[in-house]
């Protein structure tokens, strides 16, 4: 039998010096087999094409119209032309190694009126993403709503309306019938506290409405159209195929250790986070926010009877969207909320947004989420940052920053893994450049750069990064060098 060996070293020559053995860095940080490696895009924000095929009308066609309602009057009526250019995009996401991509379908695309008649050409435009997906080795998880609800529905009163949660239903299980065949995991709702707070209670976002007690019935709505949806997708008798929402979640830090502020931390947790994952996950809502809420608000005589039964149906994996932090102390004074939000920390390193970066707080999130929630499978479907870096001389988009802010929260989702925390995939938030609702598109997040003049897509030094980590299924232990620092870190939300 043959033996194999290692060479042996080279000798040095009589006299000369010893060569220089080189130290090994780190071992890289492995992910585990089948991590899903992926990005995430929602219609709206980049598909455009509007008026084709048959699409009808959503409430952020309606309040893109609105005066002053998106930054320089920005919509998303072409928007990054994806409903045109998908296979390109498709063939973009496989040069970059991705098995994964999360998107949405545009429920006025396929069911144009919110009910009634199914458009079939756009049913056939979802086919074609999907089978471009597939060949290309890119499993899916598809978004039901990400806000774009049909406007006839909203005329009838939208979220705030029991029958949308009903007329979701229906259109979810169009979507299942047309598309179970090749999607094992759905995502039913986006972040159910940013459509009611941002598009119900403070007019930023569609519908534009200020009701705080209609607030918080349309979120009651969302989550019963996810108990309902989630019930349709049991129906169709596909053992393995999965439901669940992306939260956005965000870890409270309390502005000090005075009693009081850990007080409000606490309450602001329960209004942004445990308002949603403790019903979904058959606890109901919890106690101390019914009584926020009715203080607020009034009585919550929309909740009736079966319907925390119904949103408990079943959530299959949690959603975890995740951008920053929330520091909390507790209020002065007679208004709604017994806690405010503080500023960031000095020292802490800021988005081009002002968003504080922190990612310890990501692996803390995926440790709670685990702790509270154990056995569920966890998907971090959006993470992301803005940086407005865009192409130098060389026509290449060298943001250094993005690339760090990568490294830093895959490293933290890598933690939490070896905590324990069953965490199946990463989603950076976004593939490309979008439409940021009402920001318009001043704000990038994406891996691509998109040319707004002539779509051109452009991988930036952060795209090629990803794609790298993808590739091996791993990312370097060391951090990438310090980028040099930015300016004063852009305007605040």
């Amino acid at each position: 039998m043959t033996h194999l060996s290692a060479p042996e070293p080279a000798r040095s020559a009589p006299g000369a010096a010893p060569s220089a053995v080189p130290t090994p860095g780190p071992a890289p940080l492995r992910f585990p087999a089948g991590f899903g490696w992926g990005t995430s895009t929602s219609a709206y924000q980049v598909e455009g094409a509007v008026g084709a095929d048959g699409r009808g009308e959503s409430i952020w066609d309606r309040f893109c119209t609105v005066p002053g309602a998106v930054e320089r009057g920005d919509s998303g009526e072409v928007a990054c032309d994806q409903y045109r250019r998908f296979a390109e995009d498709a063939a973009l996401m496989a040069s970059l190694h991705l098995n994964a991509h999360r998107f949405s379908l545009a429920w006025p695309r396929i069911v144009p009126d919110g009910t009634g008649a199914v458009e079939r050409r756009g049913l056939d435009h979802y086919d074609r993403v999907l089978d471009a997906l597939l060949e290309r080795g890119i499993t899916p998880l598809v978004t039901l709503y990400h806000w774009d609800l049909p406007q006839p529905l909203q005329d009838r009163g939208g979220w705030r309306a029991r029958d949308t949660a009903a007329r979701f239903a229906d259109y979810a299980a169009v979507c299942f019938d047309a598309f179970g065949d090749r999607v094992r995991d759905w995502v039913t709702v986006n972040e159910p506290w940013i459509a009611g707070v941002l598009g119900h209670q403070l007019g930023l976002h569609a519908p534009g409405e200020q009701d705080l007690a209609g607030s918080v019935r349309a979120m009651h709505h969302l989550l019963l159209g996810h108990g309902l949806a989630a019930a349709a997708l049991r129906a169709t008798g596909r053992e393995d195929a999965r439901a669940g929402i992306a939260y956005s979640l965000f870890p409270h830090t309390p502005a000090s250790d005075d009693p009081a502020d850990l007080a409000a931390a606490h309450a602001s947790d329960g209004y942004v986070n445990r308002w949603f994952l403790d019903p979904v996950h058959g606890r109901g809502y919890p106690e101390d926010m019914r009584a926020h809420w009715e203080r607020a608000a009034g009585p919550l005589d929309f909740v009736r009877a079966g319907d925390l039964e119904a949103i408990a149906t079943g959530s299959d994996f949690i959603g975890v969207n995740y951008y920053t932090r929330r520091i909390v102390g507790a209020a002065t004074g007679d208004g709604p909320w017994p806690w405010k939000v503080e500023p960031g920390r000095p020292g802490v390193p800021r988005t081009d947004l002002d968003w504080e970066i922190v990612p310890d707080d990501l692996t803390a999130l995926l440790l709670r989420l685990h702790r509270d929630h154990p056995g569920v499978p966890l998907l971090v479907t959006e993470n992301g940052a803005v940086f407005d870096d865009g192409p130098g001389a060389d026509g290449a988009v060298h943001d250094a920053r993005r690339t760090a802010f990568l490294h830093a929260h895959l490293a933290a989702v890598h933690r939490a893994i070896e905590g324990g925390a069953p965490v199946e995939g990463y989603f950076h938030w976004s593939l490309v450049d979008n439409f940021e609702w009402a920001m318009g598109y001043r704000p990038r997040f994406g891996l691509v750069h998109v040319d707004r003049a002539t779509q051109r897509r452009t991988v930036k030094d952060s795209g090629h990064w990803y794609a790298r980590a993808a590739a091996s299924g791993a990312v370097p232990a060391a951090a990438p060098r310090p980028p040099v620092a930015s300016g004063d870190g852009g305007t605040g939300t």
